[in-house]
């Protein structure tokens, strides 16, 4: 069965994050967050620094996972970096109603993260998609604390 020109390019972007993660590693002189999925064994430890105003400066993120738990969290740096806590807590519910199936126009909110939409068709990989956006939701409880 041939692939459609979406689902070439949905595979072309998910394996391109997974492989070459953007905002790999960890940050210098900031707590790391670590979470991990139980049902697949995916870990994601995530750094992120906030200036004093609780706008993202820098996030990082290392760890063990499927590709599109890597994918993922690959995007979700890209998408939430120079952004303040709330409008990246804002993209984080976003992100979870969408791998959940819900019908919204996301494009322009979520970037390239926006194409992990078809994960909805595959509950089992919701917990994947969602990990690294879950550990930042944890990061700014944490930071607001």
């Amino acid at each position: 069965m041939a692939l459609s020109k979406l689902d070439s390019l949905y595979m072309a972007v998910v394996t391109d994050h997974s492989k070459h993660p953007h905002h790999r590693g960890k940050l210098a002189d900031t707590e790391v967050l670590t979470m991990h999925n139980p049902t697949c064994g995916d870990v994601i430890e995530l750094s992120v620094l906030f200036d004093k105003a609780g706008t993202i400066k820098d996030i990082a993120f290392d760890g063990v996972g499927c590709t599109i738990s890597t994918a993922s969290a690959s995007m979700m740096t890209d998408a939430v970096l120079g952004k303040t806590s709330s409008e990246a807590l804002e993209l984080a519910e976003i992100f979870s109603r969408m791998v959940q199936g819900e019908k919204e126009d996301v494009q322009e909110r979520l970037g390239e993260a926006a194409i992990l939409a078809g994960v909805a068709k595959f509950p089992q990989r919701i917990k994947c998609a969602t990990l690294s956006w879950n550990a930042l939701k944890k990061a700014i409880e944490r930071s607001e604390k």
